[in-house]
């Protein structure tokens, strides 16, 4: 009989009994957390998992079942990945959700020593046939888990990202953009794309960047800068920088960084000005009125 075969009778015969005991084994371990999961959703995972496994094993050519890449594992490794996402948004943590996986082995082994009680070779091929299946899909959803944890991390960070460089509109014609942070390279994209895009939406001729938040200026934020700059005069729309406080400016200075014709202020308030004068506009005080 092909390594597997056995498995797979086994639980076709005793698919019930697994199942239970398999169960009472999750349910009883510190980790489940019955406070983020039904014990009714955890059981029709499990019961579609046993489901899928034997399908998988039946599929499986001669020689490649511990082979959990093939196409018979796939629909396997689908519920699998869709679990770990489900499970990482929930709050479970990697050990509990792999632990749905690895908690099988007790069950699977203590039918087989039943079954095989009197087969020495047959029950140790078949335990160790068992221990890599499960081992390799325990692993795999560790991975998935893993990899759905990343990724809506770095959902999060992106979306902070966005939120910490608002383009606003001071008057018509004119942005400002307030970077607060350190300025790498992804985010200075997401600055010119931001930047950009309110440039055409206004249709706005001057752009404000101002770095009073940025801690540090290096040779490589500057360039940065300069990027940004360069791609706002591809719109047609003129950009000025302020906050460019006294350490800033002497490393600058120190760095031999050449902004070239960008006017700079220390000052937003400044910048504001110089903006108004060349959009042909000016701000005055108001004449009080007499009664």
């Amino acid at each position: 009989m092909t390594p597997g075969a056995r498995i797979t009778e086994l639980i076709k015969k005793r698919e019930a009994e697994i199942l239970q005991d398999w169960l009472q084994r999750q349910l009883g371990a510190m980790t489940i957390r019955t406070d983020l999961m039904k014990k009714s959703e955890l059981e029709e995972q499990a019961r579609t998992f046993l489901s899928g496994l034997t399908t998988a094993l039946q599929r499986s050519e001669v020689g490649d079942v511990g082979d959990i890449r093939g196409p018979a594992w796939g629909p396997v490794r689908e519920q699998l990945a869709a679990m770990s996402q489900s499970r990482a948004r929930q709050g479970f943590t990697p050990s509990e959700t792999a632990t749905f996986v690895f908690s099988l082995k007790e069950p699977l082994f203590a039918h087989l020593q039943k079954e095989l009680a009197g087969d020495a070779p047959a029950l140790a091929t078949e335990l160790w046939t068992t221990t890599v299946l499960l081992d390799k899909l325990g692993l795999f959803t560790v991975e998935a888990f893993l990899k759905s944890h990343e990724d809506t991390i770095l959902s999060q960070q992106r979306t902070m990202l966005e939120l910490s460089t608002p383009v606003v509109e001071l008057w018509k014609g004119i942005l400002a953009l307030p970077l607060i942070g350190t300025l790498d390279s992804e985010r200075t994209q997401l600055v010119m794309e931001s930047l950009l895009t309110r440039i055409v939406e206004t249709g706005a001729s001057i752009a404000i960047i101002d770095i009073t938040g940025v801690p540090t200026v290096d040779t490589l934020v500057a360039q940065h800068l300069l990027k940004t700059v360069a791609a706002a005069r591809l719109m047609g729309a003129e950009c000025l920088i302020s906050g460019i406080r006294p350490q800033i400016a002497q490393t600058i200075v120190h760095l031999g960084v050449d902004l070239g014709d960008v006017t700079t202020k220390s000052t937003l308030a400044g910048a504001f000005g110089i903006a108004l004068q060349r959009t042909g506009l000016s701000i005055g005080r108001a004449t009080p009125r007499t009664s």
